[in-house]
């Protein structure tokens, strides 16, 4: 790579991705292309032929079609391979795995087959994830009716009067983030699977798409939200321009409600933050996890684990051993801290966190302002003031231990209100009564 700071390190604070400037890699990175079909012989041909007028170097660029069990055999030009799987339904998921684990490059570039990348796209899309191995990239993917049109035609002739209406939500999200730099929890609605990429590096610690998604739709924002909680940088990148033939989802026959609630229904329990879960169905992965260190009275852990729960029940709190109090016991969002475990135990939650002393918790407003810092902008520890205990991101743990440094996110010191610490002794029936004064507790 050129240049130095961010540029030579290969990281940069939060989201910051604008910090390279434009920079370019020092040679051109070896990009695997995996492009996903199921039966549009024709669809695929145009997006070959334009993967073959691409101005990355030919000599680093690689070219897998995966294939979802089309019905007749995939003919594609010498140099690109095919891989199979068996036809079992739509399993987008499970054949983009497919193509990445028959790849070697070291930036992963995904398209669909019926989406024709203009000649830069390949260049302009794996700039940042070879610069930043943790960016994750989207393009602009345009529409339109190419229906009638020589599968050999250039692309920017092929949709010259040929132009389809552009997603005005996606356009407003890009122009409101500034292109996703200003990105947060809920950011990966924006992040379209048939224009991403990525470093090989990134998509083996996040893992592969779910390939429990056999329906259409989702498996891309559940990556992307995944990426994101592990770390990722999220950026779009709008001369990345590839063309989908056809209108968008929105406006494809069958694209009704039924069919949009059933994304969002999958989504609920796989993407645990607020905004796209549900507000009182108990979530697979709790978005707080609160990890109690040390040995304390049974009155001052009652009261602790009660407040917290009350406040924020969608948490889990982590003991370092069984409570003796049944009423803790038989909570099953209360959990015990196995001896090899750190920080939150097995819970890997958005948010951990931290206590070494019991406390009151008896007004959310403050902690959920700490809990929103944490899922986006720069900051990844916040430790709050009067012993209440250090929070940290999940994004921060997992970048950290990825690329094996602390530098990426800030710590914070913070007076949060309605954080108090517990005497050993609170008064539990003045607690649970409702009728003791705040100093009978702290």
């Amino acid at each position: 790579m050129t240049g130095g700071g961010p540029v030579a390190s290969g990281i940069v604070p939060g989201n910051r991705w604008d910090l390279v400037g434009d920079a370019r890699p020092a040679t051109p990175p070896r990009v695997s292309v995996i492009v996903a079909h199921y039966d549009q012989p024709d669809e695929l041909a145009r997006t070959l032929a334009a993967l073959a007028a691409q101005d990355h170097p030919a000599d680093r660029l690689e070219i897998i079609v995966a294939d979802d069990g089309s019905p007749h055999p995939v003919s594609v030009p010498a140099g690109v391979r095919v891989v199979r799987q068996e036809d079992r339904g739509f399993r987008l998921a499970a054949v983009r795995n497919l193509g990445v684990r028959a790849s070697t490059g070291d930036i992963l570039c995904f398209l669909d087959a019926d989406t024709a990348p203009e000649p830069g796209y390949i260049s302009a899309l794996t700039r940042l994830p070879a610069l930043l191995p943790d960016a994750v990239t989207v393009g602009r993917r345009r529409h339109a009716d190419l229906a009638g049109v020589p599968v050999q035609t250039p692309v920017a002739e092929a949709v010259r009067g040929r132009e389809l209406a552009e997603p005005a939500w996606l356009a407003d999200a890009y122009a409101r983030s500034r292109n996703l730099l200003d990105a947060d929890d809920r950011s990966y609605r924006y992040v379209i699977g048939a224009v991403i990429a990525c470093s090989r590096r990134l998509f083996d610690d996040v893992g592969g798409f779910d390939e429990s998604f056999t329906a259409y739709g989702g498996e891309d924002w559940e990556w992307a939200h995944r990426a994101w909680q592990a770390g990722a940088m999220l950026a779009h990148v709008p001369d990345a321009i590839a063309w989908h033939d056809g209108p968008e989802w929105a406006g494809r026959e069958g694209s009704d409600r039924e069919r949009a609630n059933a994304q969002t229904l999958r989504l609920a329990a796989s993407v645990p933050v607020s905004g796209s879960a549900g507000f009182g169905v108990r979530r697979s992965v709790p978005d707080l996890a609160v990890h109690l260190t040390g040995e304390h009275s049974d009155a001052s852990l009652f009261v602790c684990v009660d407040s917290i729960l009350a406040t924020f029940p969608h948490a889990v709190v982590v003991l370092d051993a069984e409570p003796a109090v049944e009423a803790l016991r038989s909570d099953a969002r209360v959990r015990v801290r196995d001896g090899g475990e750190s920080g939150g135990g097995a819970v890997d939650a958005r948010v951990t966190w931290t206590l070494d002393r019991p406390m009151l918790v008896d007004d959310a407003a403050g902690l959920a302002e700490c809990l929103a810092a944490l899922g986006s902008g720069e900051v990844g520890t916040i430790e709050v003031e009067s012993s209440g205990g250090v929070l940290r991101s999940r994004r921060a743990e997992r970048r950290a231990a990825r690329l094996c440094t602390e530098v990426g996110f800030t710590s914070v010191r913070r007076r949060v209100p309605g954080i108090h610490p517990l005497r050993p002794d609170p008064h539990v029936e003045a607690y649970v009564g409702g009728w003791g004064s705040l100093g009978t507790f702290v």
